[in-house]
């Protein structure tokens, strides 16, 4: 029997997925294993086959990249563009529908989305209006509780405080609120908030998108919250034709709010829902999944998966040694040097993955000396830049006059002689008397009755004069020649000049300017009218702007990799403290949740995995001190790695730490790269780092790994003695990380 085109080259798993039957399903995928493959072949198949017409199908997912790739690939698969069909990500697909249903909610559709940084200036701006002392209570602290209340569906009137920090979070919250309003902006929250609102509490809306969708595709499930829980169960009823894809083992985004249980949540929901199980991965060899298996079959709570795949056993995983951060990332790019060379990879092919934005430093030091290639992804972003927010602000000022955020940040950029005063004026007049921002601009070129001294008014008027001329060229769709007036009226170029320390910064700042304008110019081209290319804008993320055509090498978080994978991925600072994080000692779950993030950085390996961790680092500015290799390296057995549990054992006890701190020791076992002796390994050098470290007489209570017992903090283990053995780092079980004095009172070794 001749396959379906749809199924061919698909394994039975994947193939029962995509032909299932109408209804519930959950695909439940492993890393690697074509998830993408079967949802838009999914989609192909609804339209193909089950006759659903394009626009009655909705696919989210969680980045513009994902949502690109996937109408790429659906349309290659019918040979034909999507007419109508609604793919893209949960926030981009609900601002569309409200900007038709905005009014309902008090907006007007011209209403602008304030990304992060313009959430915390509002914040900070209400914080202080209302008479709270922002260094005492920090305004990112309370944009944070804000976030997980609209995450939680937790309306300003319905939010309860369990502390005085909750009294002012609620006061900020209400507050906050209303100047959103007032603004007529929206920040990412409520966008998804916002839209769930209309569907709770307006039937026939209700109604309308029920009856609009008749099926509802859903990727990379378990990063869903409770908002895009009820969003998709809305959107889905009352036929419940909802075909979702996840892994529990993939979840790693708790701290927005993201929960995988809605995985399981899924189950009980839709009782009859069909379930398939993809464990064929195509992108990596066996013993690289077995590492990752290793790791997260210690956590609980999951369905079980026996990764597996056809392209052979590959190489061991390797771990090495550094002496601190900078030896690390020296030694790092030393492979990368030698693997060039050996076997013929570029650059693109390696990526470098640790757990903090913060040791991205020692990283970035180390390939700027050698002149080495290299991206950062996560660092200050195409978005982030102080001439591309200026210009966007603009952009945002055109569209909607009463953006107070973006008009206070462009009413005196390029300077024009509004000063504090005068702005403070202006917010007072217009507070006085109700007036919109745009209303007041216009009061001040052409009504006499504008309270503000002449000079000032003067001054606002001649702004507003530019923003109507601005505003003019928008209305027919005249994007490129509008951007390049404001550009020319402003002056914002020789601006650019004034605020660069050095001609090439100038440059630089002035082509990332003219790489907005030629964004803007593509939209023109599309003939994408200003409100739709600033949603664009607004929702984008860092690994949207990821370059597959770039030549250099990736560094990134693991929180970043998601959806990535490369030839050879070095995870970096395997360290007690660091991967896993000290914080995720003291939260429920962290460790499983640190556990899900190590197996998705080890999984992006396509042919070769590397992990370092160093006997010190220093972090965050501080000065650094001994530290233990995480536990996540003896959970992997010994033949998965080029050496064995034990030799890191010994690694730990006398290399790590005793032949480093102490003059006269025995000979350490050498370790397995050094047993190896292969070229590309880098030589210990235990010699010259004891030349680092200042002679002590005194000898050391503690050691690390050493369990130990405080009458305050309970149990814990030893990661850490500074070199005199005075001052002791311990992971206490129930206290997370503290630094004890080794001669505490009643601090001492378990069972002594």
């Amino acid at each position: 029997m001749r396959e379906h085109p749809l199924l061919q080259g698909m394994n039975a798993q994947q193939a029962a997925a995509i032909s299932a039957e109408p209804g519930p399903v959950l695909v439940l995928a492993g890393p690697g294993s074509g998830k993408t493959a079967v949802l838009t072949r999914r989609i192909a198949w609804l339209i193909r086959e089950q006759g659903v017409p394009h626009h009655r199908i909705m696919a989210v997912t969680f980045t513009n990249k994902a949502a690109g790739e996937m109408r790429s690939r659906v349309e290659g698969l019918l040979g034909d563009r999507l007419r109508g069909l609604q793919l893209g990500t949960f926030h981009a697909t609900c601002a569309r529908f409200l900007r038709q249903e905005a009014e309902l909610l008090g907006y007007r559709r011209d209403y602008v989305i304030y990304d992060s940084d313009d959430q915390r200036a509002l914040v900070t701006r209400v914080v202080k209006s209302i008479g709270i002392d922002p260094k005492r209570f920090n305004p990112r602290a309370i944009l944070a509780k804000i976030s997980s209340a609209k995450t939680e569906m937790i309306l300003p009137e319905h939010f309860t405080a369990d502390d005085y920090f909750g009294e002012i979070v609620k006061q900020v919250y209400v507050a906050y609120q209303e100047a959103l309003r007032d603004a007529n902006a929206m920040d990412f929250d409520d966008l998804l908030l916002n839209m769930v609102t209309l569907l709770r509490e307006n039937e026939a809306l209700r109604m309308r998108y029920q009856n609009r969708f008749e099926c509802v595709l859903v990727d990379e499930f378990q990063d869903t919250n409770s908002v895009q829980y009820e969003l998709v169960s809305h959107f889905a009823a009352p036929q419940n034709k909802v075909f979702v894809v996840g892994d529990e083992d993939q979840a790693i985004y708790a701290f927005r709010g993201a929960d995988y249980r809605n995985v399981r949540r899924f189950q009980e929901s839709y009782q009859n829902a069909a379930v398939y199980l993809l464990e064929q991965n195509y992108r990596s060899s066996q013993n690289i999944l077995d590492v990752a298996r290793a790791v997260i079959d210690l956590n609980r709570n999951r369905k079980p998966k026996a990764l597996h795949t056809d392209r052979g056993p590959g190489e061991p995983a390797s771990v090495f040694e550094a002496y601190d951060e900078r030896y690390e990332a020296e030694a790092v790019l030393e492979r990368i040097q030698q693997l060039r060379a050996q076997a013929a990879l570029d650059y693109k092919d390696f990526a470098i993955m640790y757990r903090t934005n913060a040791q991205s430093r020692a990283l970035e030091q180390a390939f700027i000396t050698a002149a080495a290639p290299y991206m950062l992804i996560g660092g200050v972003g195409f978005y982030k830049r102080r001439e591309v927010k200026d210009m966007l602000a603009y952009l945002r000022l055109v569209h909607n006059p009463d953006d107070r955020v973006s008009f206070e940040r462009v009413i005196n950029v390029p300077a024009r002689g509004i000063g504090a005063k005068s702005l403070a004026d202006f917010f007072a007049w217009t507070a006085r008397e109700s007036l919109p921002i745009g209303d007041a601009l216009n009061r001040a070129q052409f009504d006499d009755r504008c309270p503000l001294r002449a000079a000032a008014k003067r001054k606002f008027a001649n702004f507003a004069e530019m923003l109507s001329s601005w505003q003019d060229l928008a209305k027919v769709g005249e994007l490129l020649p509008m951007f390049d007036r404001i550009t020319a009226q402003t002056r914002y170029y020789l601006h650019l000049d004034e605020i660069s320390k050095l001609p090439e910064e100038a440059a630089q700042r002035a082509d990332n300017v003219q790489e907005l304008r030629g964004l803007l110019g593509y939209a023109m081209e599309l003939e994408q009218p200003l409100h739709e290319f600033l949603v664009e804008q607004a929702l984008v993320a860092d690994v949207d702007s990821l370059k597959d055509e770039a030549n250099a090498v990736t560094l990134m978080t693991l929180h970043a990799a998601k959806g990535l994978e490369f030839p050879v991925v070095f995870i970096t600072g395997l360290e007690a403290g660091v991967l896993p994080h000290a914080r995720a000692f003291e939260e429920p779950g962290g460790i499983e949740e640190e556990r899900r993030l190590f197996y998705v950085g080890v999984t992006r390996a396509q042919h070769k995995l590397i992990m370092s961790y160093a006997f010190r680092r220093a972090l965050y500015g501080g000065a650094g001190g001994p530290a233990a290799p995480s536990e996540f390296l003896s959970e992997i057995p010994p033949h998965l790695l080029e050496g064995s549990p034990t030799t890191l054992a010994t690694l730990r006890r006398t290399q790590s730490f005793e032949s480093q701190t102490r003059w006269q020791v025995p000979a350490p076992p050498p370790s397995r790269w050094q047993r190896a002796a292969k070229p590309e390994a880098a030589p210990p050098g235990n010699a010259e780092l004891r030349k680092k470290i200042a002679r002590y007489t005194g000898a050391a209570k503690f050691e690390v790994n050493q369990r130990v017992r405080h009458p305050q903090f309970g149990t814990g283990r030893v990661i850490g003695v500074d070199r005199a053995g005075v001052v002791v780092s311990v992971l206490f079980d129930a206290g997370g990380l503290k630094k004890v004095l080794a001669d505490a009172e009643g601090f001492e070794a378990e069972g002594a």
